[in-house]
């Protein structure tokens, strides 16, 4: 793993530093080093991590990548059955290679990810130390870490973004904070006491934090930066972040599990966002990016297609689940199928070709669709999906979750004018009670066609 060389470096330098910190337990940079150092002994050549965030779970995940060794981290909340399974796959007998607490050959896999995929167990792709090392260096550019700041990551650890960001830390000599289990109350206090600089979350977490941390007087003034990820922004969100802390710059970045980062952009304190518009920022450093189609022709700007990359940092392939679609390459460059376009150097992202909607001949892709019910005053977010039509062949359909007070079908029609073409409207309209999401915490518009076509109350259609 490409971190712990510089651990070593860090502990020799400045051992009484903190390095990690996890609710109210940190430990130094010295003592990780020393803690990890001790479970060499007992590190197997693949270990697989299923477990809540704690000190030990940090200890155990740096042993489990020295020397060439590699490491399987799972969502502990998935159900025991997945979890081993999938953990009788990975698992293998081979011998750890590697005595010391140290990096491997670049080249060798230290990490086995997973990501969800059409059946019920994810499909488990690998990475080499050198693609996180060369993640390393571009995103410690293009976010300005600096080894003065303390980064908190409130969420699980088993989370790739909160993985990463831990890692990151340790591989730039940056103070790393997380929860044992995210709660706001806390988060609050590590903001306010623990001189916390930078904040690494989803926007749905932002969104909490930031409400009630207004709400509260919690002070989040020190808050230097903010690094979103996950799904776009909402104008909702970054106006009560803006407020809450008025002095951090806001980077959102696009990106997925098997390609690493892939575009960016630097939201200066004070400065608007098109927070309602597809765009997501240029090219992250080191990568480089074009539109293409399905036979690997190049596509010129405005022109929709498959987003596709260069660069150092994308995965090795997949272990098994690949179906030849998930992670293609055309001509050299790579792409996990996701739909977009450039304009004037701005990569826009419209989503998955799988999910797109084909209505009276027409695409529409539901991405687009929820950017835009989610700028509708009173709208706090929106899943968009395509029913069958006997006419159409698919019909729009969206749900929305109110921000306050009663929404109707004429309000929301309204509120798309000037912001959605015409012929991208959904058909219908329904009020959702809860978001509709999978097992796995990731919301699903399958889910969402299936509470409508059952009849379920939490989906209420608008007249």
């Amino acid at each position: 793993m490409p971190f712990l060389d510089k651990l070593q470096l860090w502990a020799d330098e400045r051992p009484h530093d903190t390095a990690v910190v996890v609710g109210n337990a940190g430990l130094t940079w010295a003592g990780l080093r020393d803690a990890a150092a001790a479970l060499l002994g007992t590190a197997a050549a693949t270990t697989v991590l299923a477990e809540p965030n704690s000190l030990g779970f940090v200890q155990r995940y740096a042993a489990a990548v020295s020397g060439e060794r590699r490491c399987a981290v799972l969502d502990p909340q998935w159900p025991a059955h997945m979890v081993e399974e999938v953990s009788a796959r990975i698992l293998d007998s081979g011998s750890a290679e590697g005595t010391g607490l140290e990096d491997g050959d670049p080249s060798s896999t230290f990490l086995i990810g997973l990501t969800s995929g059409t059946t019920s167990i994810p499909k488990a792709f690998t990475r080499s130390r050198s693609s996180w090392q060369a993640s390393f260096e571009a995103s410690i550019e293009f976010f300005g870490l600096t080894a003065s700041d303390r980064t908190l990551a409130p969420g699980p650890l088993s989370a790739s973004l909160n993985l990463y960001a831990l890692s990151e830390c340790l591989y730039a000599g940056a103070a790393f904070h997380t929860l044992e289990s995210f709660d706001v109350g806390e988060a609050h206090a590590a903001i306010s006491h623990d001189g916390i600089t930078r904040l690494v979350l989803a926007p749905t977490m932002l969104r909490l934090l930031s409400e009630r941390g207004l709400a509260g007087d919690v002070d989040a003034s020190g808050l230097r930066s903010i690094i979103c990820a996950g799904s776009k922004l909402d104008a909702r969100t970054l106006e009560a972040a803006r407020r809450w802390a008025p002095h951090a710059a806001i980077y959102e970045y696009y990106g997925a599990s098997e390609l690493s980062f892939v575009s960016g952009t630097r939201l200066p304190a004070g400065e608007r966002l098109d927070a309602g518009g597809t765009g997501i920022g240029k090219p992250f450093p080191g990568v480089e990016l074009r539109i293409m189609d399905d036979s690997g022709r190049a596509l010129p700007d405005g022109q929709h297609g498959n987003i596709s990359v260069r660069s150092a940092m994308v995965s090795n392939g997949y272990l098994w689940g690949d179906d030849g679609q998930a992670l293609r390459c055309l001509d050299g460059w790579y792409t996990v199928g996701d739909q977009g376009y450039v304009e004037d150097g701005i990569l826009h992202i419209l989503g998955r070709r799988s999910d797109m909607i084909l209505t009276a001949g027409k695409n529409v892709y539901p991405h687009e669709v929820e950017l835009a019910l989610a700028s509708v005053p009173g709208i706090e977010v929106a899943v968009a999906a395509g029913a069958p039509d006997d006419i159409r062949g698919q019909r729009v359909i969206a749900g929305v979750v109110p921000a306050y007070g009663a929404v109707t079908a004429t309000n929301l029609r309204t509120g798309l004018d000037g912001l959605l073409a015409r012929n991208k409207w959904p058909l219908q309209f329904f009020v959702l009670s809860e978001l509709p999401m999978t097992d796995r915490g990731k919301v699903s518009r399958n889910v969402l066609l299936d509470w409508i076509k059952n009849h379920d109350p939490r989906a209420q259609p608008l007249g």
